[in-house]
């Protein structure tokens, strides 16, 4: 177990990295007292997307197609609803 004040977490963040990947817990230290601890969390994957199904589910919405111009003005009307006839 490791310890790593506020200013060598902001400083050492390569340490920090590297301690983690052994495995090892570190310490946070504030103020000369322990104030949490930061775990390796080695389970965890990034789950990936498949863009065919990602596409399968946004043609199932069935969402209008809309220009710059149509998004520029629904946006208008909404910040004016929002905020009133002082916008411009």
């Amino acid at each position: 177990m490791e310890y790593i004040t506020f200013t060598q977490l902001r400083t050492n963040t390569n340490n920090l990295a590297k301690a983690l990947k052994k495995g090892d817990e570190v310490k946070l230290i504030r103020r000369s007292a322990v104030v949490g601890s930061i775990v390796s969390n080695k389970g965890t994957k990034i789950k990936t997307i498949n863009a065919n199904k990602l596409q399968a589910k946004i043609d199932e919405l069935s969402l209008p197609h809309l220009t710059f111009k149509e998004i520029d003005r629904r946006y208008r009307i909404a910040m004016m609803k929002k905020h009133g006839q002082g916008l411009s």
